[in-house]
């Protein structure tokens, strides 16, 4: 019922696996989340591909037997979401990991969010 939660599961799993490409049904949102992995250097690329069931095709980073992706966690859920002001965008692990939040100037790192001024719903931290 979480399509963000499912993706970032996706993704979880397949690091843990070595897999070295993931396949998620396609979402705007997802889009501009797996945008946020791309260039914070977590993903290698990704690719949508089809016409009517669009679905997004990402290519995993690896160092040695290790993935890139040491953690992923969702933190607002339908459930309950979380919203911070521009004041309060959290840092994850003092800075070595990124959130991501949606905000009304579209989906953004906690760190452009801060520069911006804009706060929003965190949607997830990755380290």
């Amino acid at each position: 019922m979480d399509p963000i939660g499912d993706m970032l599961t996706s993704i979880r799993n397949a690091s843990s696996a070595l897999l070295p490409t993931v396949t998620v049904p396609h979402s705007n949102l997802k889009v501009g989340v797996v945008e946020m992995l791309k260039r914070e250097g977590y993903i290698q690329e990704f690719q949508v591909s089809g016409d009517v069931k669009k679905s997004i095709a990402m290519t995993l980073k690896y160092k040695g037997r290790r993935g890139v992706i040491a953690g992923i966690k969702r933190v607002s859920r339908p459930g309950l979401r979380h919203y911070v002001g521009s004041s309060e965008v959290p840092s994850v692990l003092g800075g070595m990991g990124v959130s991501i939040l949606s905000t009304s100037r579209g989906v953004m790192t906690g760190r452009d969010a801060k520069k911006q001024n804009v706060g929003g719903e965190v949607l997830c931290h990755v380290w």
